[in-house]
């Protein structure tokens, strides 16, 4: 038994935090979900998110309401901006700015209300967009801001940020998944799901996961609008 199993598990809806919530658990900790409604493209995510923790029975799931269209500057909190449905160069308009550290530094202070000494995040820097928030150099600062920031840092207490999935590729996380039984038809990854939580397949997201499920050799359970995908 780990003398602080306690972690607070950034809960998206998607596949890799999925994952990531299902390798917390299997690990040992007592897990406290967290998902954030920043007021992006679809509220679908959100409600699978709440499957997701209530399938998983977390000891605690909440959702934060952060407004982020009111600072816009993406295609997810801005109507104006059409989410791409072809590869592009450089940092794609899905970024959101600076949003992992915006979602990281609540899920600090949430860690020290709970008493956690663990933050599980399901970036990935293998098979993702490009964004400089889900890079190893940026989570081994925050984690080191984190020391600095808070007052059980002060007090000696290490906040680990947790990263299980950054070196893997989409299939390794999917296959790990499969092996810890998460039931992916219940995620939604799509940049612009329907209220349904059916996927377009064509945007970064949707292909990126389409091609993960090809290559781990796993019936890819994603629900498309269009049901000839």
């Amino acid at each position: 038994m780990k003398t602080n199993n306690k972690a607070i598990v950034l809960v998206s809806g998607g596949l890799d935090s999925a994952t990531t919530l299902a390798m917390a658990i299997n690990d040992g900790y007592e897990c406290y979900a967290l998902s954030f409604n920043y007021h992006q493209r679809n509220i679908a995510e959100l409600n699978a998110a709440a499957k997701i923790a209530t399938a998983f029975k977390v000891k605690q799931h909440k959702i934060l309401d952060l407004d982020l269209t009111q600072i816009g500057g993406s295609a997810l909190t801005d109507d104006n901006i059409n989410v791409p449905e072809q590869a592009s160069e450089g940092i794609p308009v899905t970024y959101v700015p600076a949003r992992n550290t915006i979602f990281l530094s609540f899920a600090l202070a949430y860690a020290e209300v709970t008493g956690a000494c663990n933050i599980f995040l399901g970036i990935n820097a293998v098979d993702y967009s490009g964004y400089p928030d889900c890079r190893p150099e940026y989570i081994k600062s925050f984690e080191k801001m984190a020391q600095l920031a808070t007052k059980a840092g002060v007090e000696g207490q290490n906040i680990t940020i947790h990263t299980p999935l950054i070196n893997l590729s989409k299939a390794e996380i999917i296959n790990t998944g499969t092996r810890l039984e998460v039931d992916y038809s219940m995620t939604v990854s799509c940049y612009q799901a329907d209220e349904y939580g059916r996927a377009c397949g064509l945007c970064d997201s949707c292909r990126f996961r389409k091609e993960g499920f090809l290559s781990a050799g796993v019936l890819d359970p994603t629900h498309y609008k269009d049901t000839r995908q």
